[in-house]
């Protein structure tokens, strides 16, 4: 099953990817118009680098506390994986625009975590070093996402904080190629990820994907 969360977290952070764009598109955009000593591939690659690595740190932490729980009480896991088939409805119908079903948990991510991080852009800005371009990924890795919130939802039934961090990484990498390419090829992928049929193709892989969780679970209870 760990092998199938991790080709689900990648395929959602490539589906998301429009979603990604237009909220990450423009800050990797400046980056390259920022710095202009450096290659626009460079510059965006060290970018999504840092938010590879909040992402990663994210899911250890979670799976971390994951692995915690499950020790205590033996229904946590059962819990959890209810909760993810849920949430996997939820997915694939904000990756179909049937609803915005996902907006709620970014709205609370804004108002527990994002606004407290935001504040330390000051020490990073101006953006005029790799460093600073790495460091600038890896603050907004943190702004609030629903798909992110929802992979890590599968990182914290991980059975080791390694794995939850590796299903973030998986998650991060399916975002790689919309906001590592740029101009006319990051518009042509947008375009495809972001049709009509498309969307709802591989929303509804992850809305039976949902549907499966939910019964597998309910037979492990029956069992």
């Amino acid at each position: 099953m760990m092998e199938i969360s991790f080709a689900s977290a990648f395929f959602m952070g490539l589906m998301g990817s429009g979603h990604c764009l237009a909220m990450c598109g423009g800050i990797a955009s400046s980056l390259q118009l920022a710095q202009t000593k450096q290659k626009p591939l460079v510059v965006a690659f060290l970018y999504n680098l840092g938010r590879l690595v909040s992402y990663a740190v994210a899911g250890l932490l979670v799976a971390s506390l994951g692995v915690s729980l499950a020790k205590q009480h033996t229904s946590f896991a059962l819990a959890l994986s209810y909760l993810s088939g849920f949430f996997m409805l939820l997915v694939g119908l904000y990756i179909m625009r049937i609803a915005g079903t996902l907006n709620w948990l970014e709205k609370l991510g804004d108002f527990i975590i994002w606004q407290r991080i935001v504040k330390l852009n000051k020490h990073i800005l101006p953006i005029d070093t790799k460093t600073k371009a790495l460091a600038y990924g890896a603050l907004w890795g943190w702004l609030p996402c629903g798909l992110v919130y929802t992979a890590l939802l599968w990182s914290l039934q991980a059975k080791s904080a390694l794995y939850g961090a590796l299903t973030m990484v998986a998650f991060a990498l399916g975002t790689f190629p919309a906001l590592l390419v740029a101009g006319q090829s990051a518009q042509l992928l947008n375009k495809f990820l972001n049709h009509t049929i498309t969307r709802i193709a591989l929303g509804n892989l992850f809305v039976w994907y949902g549907f499966y969780l939910i019964i597998i679970t309910s037979n492990k209870l029956v069992d």
